[in-house]
């Protein structure tokens, strides 16, 4: 490969020449664009400026905008004398270029009547800063058909973390772009040996689209194939995949709750004695609005009462010495001794009113309902049910949509909790922990506090150094915690709503490109990373795995073994049962 960063950029007259009627600075100029050639937005061109004193200046840069005019006329109505050949005019199209990058760094601003060339290969490389990424993540195709690449060192933590995407539901494929980026990263060989230990944490909140990642999509064409190919990717399912979904309402076996996937399902739940034990408590009253509530005291002195007095006793808990098998007994009782005169002292503290407690014990009995199945007393608790990615596959997908918000809010609360703090405990980056969460602003909205949030501001502010990197997803990053969004290295951006692609926390679009953000259609990203002046525009293939349950070819037969399966089948109710008490 040549010094000369102006080596490859094209030949002969280029595709222009830098426009003389208007100013050219160092980061911005205008381009001629030659007749019988032509530019369109994101193409990347280069041109030079000679220097007297010093060695020439490479300028290259990316089109942001576009322009064509007739010159010569002068009043509107020209346009048709002219299209009927009775007035001369000649059309000219000009083309805005920002600069990404000046060669080497001695700002000066290219001369006008400098030739412009499309910049191609090595030259496209370097204008784009992808010779300077060690580690290059593969994330689509450019307008011009060729690799856009992800600097690593801005996702894993190295300098930076956290991915934020934004779009509108249905239209701006964020989870699409989320799954593909995650496979991107496993599959390209850019996480060396790493790559094996690893692991993804999905949460599926909308349909089961989520749940056939590990089934190779039988929509899959060679053109698409041959996409993958050209990214340096092979096109297949992801191979090491769990999927976790809740116990079905009132199924004492807790058969999961899902109707497309028969097989590889896991149910997920907690005993009544890791929620009295690990205080979980507060994650009932997960809403944005409740940590500002006086009841919030109370929340926090019963989950201190559970986890001291609460006994595990026969698949259930005992507390008071009273014997609790269900969620429902367990709210039962902690609202009957907040009404007892004589116990309410020991459980909400003395200084608390009776209005607040009672605010606090109306919102209890309404989680009865939503949490019933989540919170058991009725299952084994040898059996497998607790959601680890340590011990899970390499994407364990967690399936949420058949839930309420309530109990939804309370699986991604409590899970993210855990695994953060198993994350502490370890005190190292690697393995890494990719975390997708969709519908972002809905776990941490700008106003307001819960535990959720604060959990996801731990993640966002703490989670590089232990290496647990965020990758958010919403319509709206204009209505989630700004700490969160500014501490994501890389900020995603889909198709917008017009009122959503105005506000200031897209200021990093160029004008042009929140006007196409409106336009976008499903599949076309804007992707801005910290050593790219300029959000880079890309398409990324058609997913390789299936995306529902009609396109999903056969899985392979690793992945069907539940863990549930795998597990001791003469596991049965009560954490203290022996082989001689089992009942038959």
């Amino acid at each position: 490969m040549t010094d000369d960063p102006f080596d490859g950029a094209g030949s002969g007259d280029g595709v222009g020449r830098v426009l003389g009627t208007a100013d050219a600075t160092p980061l911005t100029f205008w381009t001629a664009v030659s007749p019988g050639s032509y530019l369109q937005l994101d193409d990347v061109v280069v041109t030079r400026r000679e220097l007297p004193d010093r060695e020439p200046v490479t300028i290259a840069g990316v089109v942001t905008q576009v322009r064509a005019r007739h010159e010569g006329a002068q009043f509107d109505s020209d346009v048709f004398a002219i299209a009927d050949g009775t007035l001369p005019a000649q059309v000219q199209e000009a083309a805005e270029v920002t600069t990404t990058r000046v060669d080497p760094e001695f700002y000066v601003p290219p001369t006008p009547g400098a030739v412009v060339h499309r910049a191609e290969g090595d030259a496209r490389a370097r204008a784009l800063h992808f010779d300077r990424m060690e580690r290059r993540i593969p994330m689509g195709m450019g307008r011009d058909g060729v690799p856009v690449y992800l600097n690593a060192d801005f996702l894993d933590g190295t300098r930076g973390a956290h991915v934020s995407i934004s779009g509108i539901s249905g239209v701006a494929t964020k989870t699409s772009f989320a799954t593909f980026l995650l496979y991107s990263v496993f599959r390209s060989g850019v996480l060396g040996g790493d790559a094996v230990n690893a692991k993804a944490l999905i949460f599926n909140v909308k349909g089961e689209d989520l749940l056939f990642l590990d089934h190779p999509n039988t929509r899959l064409d060679e053109p698409t194939r041959a996409g993958y190919a050209k990214l340096g990717l092979d096109a297949g399912a992801f191979p090491d995949v769990r999927v976790y979904a809740p116990p079905r309402v009132g199924d004492s076996s807790g058969t999961p709750d899902v109707s497309s996937r028969l097989t590889g399902v896991d149910s997920f739940y907690w005993t009544l004695s890791e929620f009295c034990a690990d205080r979980l408590l507060p994650y009932v009253f997960a809403d944005a609005d409740d940590e500002r509530q006086q009841y919030t005291m109370v929340v926090h002195s019963v989950a201190a009462h559970l986890a001291r007095y609460a006994q595990p006793a026969d698949g259930g808990v005992s507390v008071d010495g009273v014997r609790l098998g269900s969620y429902a007994d367990l709210v039962d009782h902690i609202v009957e001794q907040l009404n007892d005169d004589e116990t309410r002292g020991d459980w909400a503290g003395s200084a608390v009113g009776l209005g607040t407690v009672n605010a606090f014990a109306r919102r209890l009995i309404g989680s009865k309902k939503d949490l019933g199945r989540l919170i058991r007393g009725d299952l084994a608790t040898r059996r497998p049910h607790s959601i680890n990615t340590a011990e899970s596959a390499q994407v364990t997908v967690v399936d949420l949509h058949n839930l309420p918000d309530r109990a939804q809010r309370f699986v991604v609360g409590v899970t993210l909790k855990s695994e953060f703090e198993r994350k502490e405990k370890a005190g190292t980056a690697k393995p890494l922990l990719f975390v997708v969460l969709d519908e972002l602003n809905k776990y941490a909205p700008r106003e307001g506090s819960s535990p959720i949030k604060e959990v996801l501001l731990d993640i966002a502010e703490r989670g590089r150094s232990l290496g647990v990197i965020l990758v958010g997803a919403q319509q709206t990053a204009s209505e989630v915690e700004r700490r969160i969004v500014t501490n994501s290295a890389i900020r995603v951006v889909g198709r917008l709503d017009p009122a959503e692609a105005s506000r200031p926390e897209y200021g990093f679009l160029p004008p042009a490109q929140r006007q196409r953000a409106l336009l976008a259609k499903p599949g076309t990203m804007f992707v801005n990373q910290p050593d790219i002046p300029v959000p880079l525009c890309l398409e990324f293939p058609f997913p390789a795995w299936a995306t529902r349950v009609s396109e999903a070819g056969r899985a392979p037969s690793e992945t069907l073994r539940s863990i549930t399966q795998a597990a001791d089948p003469f596991a049965v109710v009560g954490s203290g049962t022996t082989d001689d008490d089992i009942p038959f």
